[in-house]
Order: structure tokens, then sequence, then C-alpha cells
């Protein structure tokens, strides 16, 4: 089992960064770690892998190694988990949404439910 936690300080970017880079057309990858009930009551457009679920299934997204990569779930612990995660297995620019969904709807839109 690889050790998360003897690692250098997790990148995080906020929603307000993260909402000025989908407007920008920015190109990077989203990816959605939270379980599928909760990605189904609301959702960023990321592509959905849930937590549990990552490890096994790390080649779906190992074509996204160089690209910029930000981590999403409900309010950054299971996406900070899985940044460390990420970066064990190479990936080279990976960032934690600061505060997930929860500081989404918060910040950017209210409207969005938070399961």
């Amino acid at each position: 089992m690889l050790n998360v936690f003897n690692r250098n300080p997790i990148n995080e970017i906020t929603v307000q960064e993260l909402k000025n880079k989908k407007e920008a057309g920015e190109d990077f990858f989203l990816l959605d770690v939270r379980e599928g009930f909760e990605y189904h009551v609301s959702n960023l457009g990321g592509e959905l892998i849930p937590s549990g679920q990552l490890v096994a299934r790390l080649d779906e997204i190992k074509d996204k190694k160089d690209k910029e990569v930000i981590i999403m779930c409900r309010s950054g612990g299971r996406s900070s988990r899985a940044c460390a995660l990420l970066e064990n297995h190479g990936f080279e620019n990976v960032s934690n949404l600061k505060g997930g969904i929860t500081a989404w709807a918060k910040e950017i839109d209210p409207s969005i439910p938070v399961a």
C-alpha cells in the first residue's frame, strides 16, 4: 500500500479559479471522486471515478498524466487523498478543488444541490 501521508503539500485550486478556467475554455481534466449518487444530484461535468475505485481504474485515465488534472469531491477530503494517489502514480500536474462542490454551491452557483 502506498503511503500518502509523507509527501509534499497538495496543490489547490479555488472554485473561482476553476470557474475562470471553464469560462476561458482551458484544457484540463476534471475528475470527480464522489460516489455515483452524489454525482447524479449535482456535478460540474467531470469524469466520475469514485475514490474507492480509483486505484483499480487508473488505466482509464493514464492518458491524462501529462495534462492538468483537477480533482473534486464534496468538500475536499477525498479529492485531496486522490491527488496524493495520482501523484504517487506519476501524474505531475494535479490540483485539489478547495472546498469541493460545497464551495462551488456556496460561492459560484447557489442553485446546485449538494448531496
